[in-house]
């Protein structure tokens, strides 16, 4: 704990505790902000993927020779936007997990520890109570990919 606090309460002075708790709000208002854009990416990717396999929709009727370099750059393009996707979703489960320990530890602080207990209610997201939202989303992208696949594997043999 000593890392977290740079000053000493006895050395700050009276407004330690007030001052702490502003840190405090402030630090997890950041994190519901880190939730909110991880919300926004996640809708702006999904909307490039839809849009990209409707590209590959419109694309279909167009005679076999037209089609060909359609049919393979748009799959392409959309497992590269999963892999960034995925990327981003590991780096928002990397950020939201040390934002949570920094707030665990400034809860030790404080007179109750909500989200400590909450994550211990929730068995650390390894329990039946609750699946980290990350381990969910990350099959978005990973469907998407596999539907790529399909897509390419299907315009070689159409």
């Amino acid at each position: 704990m000593a890392a977290l606090l740079s000053v000493a309460p006895a050395d700050y002075g009276d407004r330690h505790r007030e001052h702490l708790c502003e840190q405090y709000k402030l630090y997890v208002d950041s994190a519901d902000r880190i939730s909110q854009r991880r919300s926004s990416t996640n809708s702006f990717l999904l909307t490039v993927n839809a849009s990209l396999v409707t590209l590959y929709g419109l694309t279909t009727p167009l005679k076999p020779s037209g089609a060909a370099a359609w049919h393979l750059l748009v799959p392409f393009a959309g497992i590269l936007v999963c892999i960034a996707w995925l990327s981003l979703v590991e780096n928002y489960r990397n950020l939201n997990s040390v934002k949570f320990k920094v707030i665990h530890e400034l809860e030790n602080q404080l007179p109750a520890s909500l989200y400590a207990y909450e994550w211990q209610l929730l068995e650390a997201g390894e329990g039946n109570v609750y699946k980290p939202v990350t381990h969910i989303e990350q099959w978005i992208p990973v469907i998407f990919i596999l539907l790529y696949v399909g897509l390419v594997l299907y315009s070689f043999l159409a």
